[in-house]
């Protein structure tokens, strides 16, 4: 039998581990086309973009897991029945438990390590990434001054050059505007020729503008409808724009400690605690604020105020009537926005909970989609990329939508997070049972009538 099992699982480890790099493959071209439009321009290091990479594809490991599990048990048992191996086992009396017995350890393994890796290297890795991904976000674009088009990268000047030498520091026909003082363009500057050149603490950005005019508008001075203008002529002129804003700076990562994506599931449970209890404390002291404050008991009014009341005028009444709306107008508007408070406080609370049950539900569901997988295999009877694929994407997508759909009922609250978190893993544990119970009962011909009968009944 060892020699079977070893068998069995090296015929699961190829499939297993080429789809798992083709699923992070594409998860990582999924990531780059979301952040193109932010990478694009900012002048990366080379080492810069590759840590930006890796920590991409680190994060996708456990989504590609669950993925990789399905398609690489229907390849693997698709290509035993396709070649009938699977029968020729069979044949032996040998059944499918203990043909799946090593592969559902082996599976078992890699769920464990999966819920192990999401509770202890995904925090660091999400904190890491998620302070490297804001970096370059805020990061301005790479200085690329283009001929005959006006360039806005340095903040509150305009600069167009109409000739650029292959040097890239020579230039001629140079225009700037200054719009630091924000009134326009009321200073311009204007150049035959100069040179372009960073500093050696490449701090600055060095203009050496040569046979130029400077042109300033004056602001409007008392009694005068015209605004003066200053020319100004030079031979040579030299201007430094600071290039601070260019900088790479990492964000400090103790701003992302606190967040639920970066902490792991003893964390969140100290979290969910702390900030259940000080969601309690608030709508503790909410109420108490609002019955003290407009709480109303006609007993414990004046009997002089009481009788006062009964020989007011009508323009008193008028006034005690406004005293009263503008009273629940205010009530109203404090009891909105202490609503809003305890809401916004309960919607982080789920946010963490369903972080918390993300670990494990993920792990879960490497185990659920093998189930299926195997027998799925077994059914179709074909091995390679072809029909396996096509049969393990078409199930991994329906997975994928009803776990978006519970994901997001648990956020909203119509489903609690444990029922929302764990939606798919219940939707797919029956059709796994059922499509076990099929292969071991040796009914290849899969129908579901027999099982929609059962349900009308």
């Amino acid at each position: 039998m060892k020699k079977l099992h070893i068998f069995i699982i090296k015929s699961f480890l190829g499939p297993f581990v080429s789809t798992f790099f083709i699923a992070i493959f594409l998860l990582l071209m999924q990531f780059l086309w979301k952040w193109i439009d932010d990478l694009v321009g900012k002048g990366l290091a080379i080492n810069e973009i590759g840590e930006l990479l890796f920590f991409a594809s680190v994060r996708f490991v456990p989504l590609a897991l669950p993925i990789s599990m399905l398609l690489a048990s229907v390849m693997t048992f698709g290509a035993l029945s396709e070649k009938s191996e699977l029968v020729a086992m069979k044949s032996a009396g040998i059944s499918l438990k203990r043909i799946l017995n090593p592969l559902i350890i082996f599976i078992i393994f890699i769920s464990i390590s999966s819920f192990l890796f999401s509770n202890y290297v995904m925090p660091i890795v999400n904190l890491k990434s998620g302070s490297l991904l804001y970096a370059i976000q805020k990061k301005k674009p790479a200085l690329n001054i283009k001929e005959g088009v006006f360039y806005n990268g340095i903040e509150g000047y305009s600069i167009k050059i109409e000739e650029k030498n292959d040097d890239g520091s020579s230039l001629k026909g140079i225009i700037i505007y200054n719009h630091t003082n924000r009134n326009g363009n009321d200073n311009i500057i204007i150049a035959k020729s100069g040179t372009m050149k960073l500093t050696k603490d490449e701090r600055y950005l060095e203009f050496r503008l040569f046979d130029g005019y400077s042109y300033l508008e004056e602001k409007e001075k008392r009694g005068n409808k015209k605004n003066p203008h200053r020319t100004t002529k030079f031979k040579q002129d030299l201007i430094l724009f600071d290039l601070s804003g260019f900088d790479f700076k990492r964000t400090s990562t103790e701003l992302y400690k606190g967040h639920y994506a970066m902490l792991n599931n003893k964390q969140l449970k100290n979290a969910i605690d702390s900030l259940s209890l000080k969601f309690n404390e608030r709508n503790t002291m909410i109420q108490e604020n609002i019955l003290n404050k407009y709480h109303f008991n006609i007993e414990e009014l004046d009997k002089k105020k009481i009788q006062e009341k009964k020989d007011t005028t009508y323009t008193q009444k008028v006034k005690i009537y406004d005293y009263a709306i503008n009273k629940l107008r205010t009530l109203k508007s404090v009891t909105n926005a202490n609503k809003s408070d305890l809401e916004y406080r309960q919607y982080i609370i789920r946010k963490h909970k369903i972080e918390w049950h993300r670990k494990i539900a993920i792990a879960f569901a490497c185990i659920i989609l093998f189930l299926i997988g195997a027998p799925l295999g077994a059914i179709i009877r074909k091995g390679g990329f072809g029909m396996p694929v096509m049969v393990s994407v078409f199930f991994f997508v329906f997975y994928h939508v009803i776990n978006i759909i519970g994901e997001k009922a648990a956020k909203e609250a119509t489903l609690s997070v444990t029922e929302g978190m764990w939606l798919a893993n219940f939707v797919f544990l029956p059709i796994a049972i059922i499509l076990l119970y099929n292969i071991s009962k040796e009914n290849t011909n899969f129908d579901l009538s027999s099982y929609t009968n059962l349900f009308r009944k």
